[in-house]
């Protein structure tokens, strides 16, 4: 049996790779700090599995993980708009936690058999505004928002934890997710929230800022099949070659 400890397992993405791994029989360690973006619900709807466990935490506050083969750090601020408003929750998040799990999969706890396979996920954002063609795997970051330059700051120390100290790592930079429980503060979530209300649709500017979408469970499947057969050390891009403006 695969033993997983999954962070952010109550948020939109976390929960769908969450729910992927329980039905595969995966015990699975679920740690979430329940924001305002958690959805508690699905507690429910987890602990009916066996194989699952909860603990409620910041992962800057984790201090140990038992014996494993994946961490899976979903966990993440991931508003633009906050993260305008007030960066430093971005980088208490999205660095600083990240940090502590690197540290905690470089020491190696005494009850671990072997260092878990670390897989990072991130977002297209760090590179920034395309005006041609599409990122590539190697393409120079340039984030245009806090939130952006955290997700950044967060892959550049996981690539230094990995050429450093040998860490098993993975880091994976998706495009943006659309599906069901999505956060209304999203955009697509938002604009059907408004419609069904009756209220005005906040599209920014023109609406011409183009975007590509995939549906929530092909990154869930594209994450688990980078689990198991990326190469340690690489960054794998996933997305759908499927870009709509959001008008």
């Amino acid at each position: 049996m695969k033993v997983v400890y999954i962070t952010g397992c109550l948020g939109f993405i976390g929960a769908y790779v969450t729910r992927e791994c329980l039905n595969k029989g995966w015990l699975v360690y679920g740690i979430d700090k329940c924001t305002y973006a958690a959805d508690p619900s699905l507690l429910d709807e987890f602990n009916q599995y066996d194989n699952f466990r909860f603990e409620k935490k910041d992962i800057k506050e984790i201090s140990t993980l038992k014996d494993c083969d994946y961490v899976i750090n979903i966990a993440a601020e991931s508003h633009v708009g906050n993260s305008i408003i007030d960066s430093e929750v971005f980088i208490n998040s999205n660095v600083v936690g990240v940090q502590n799990l690197l540290e905690l999969i470089r020491q190696k706890p005494e009850n671990c058999f072997r260092r878990p396979v670390f897989l990072h996920f991130s977002t297209d954002e760090v590179y920034g505004d395309i005006l041609k063609g599409r990122s590539i795997e190697n393409s120079s970051y340039m984030p245009s928002s806090p939130y952006a330059a955290s997700k950044a700051s967060s892959n550049h120390l996981v690539f230094s934890y990995i050429k450093t100290y040998k860490i098993p790592a993975i880091i994976t930079n998706c495009s943006n997710n659309y599906g069901p429980k999505q956060h209304p503060e999203k955009l697509i979530p938002k604009l059907i929230y408004n419609i069904l209300n009756n209220k005005s649709l906040p599209i920014y500017g023109k609406g011409l800022n183009s975007r590509e979408w995939i549906y929530v469970d092909d990154h869930c499947e594209a994450l688990i099949k980078v689990s198991k057969n990326g190469k340690i050390g690489n960054f794998y891009n996933i997305g759908s070659n499927k870009n709509l403006n959001n008008l």
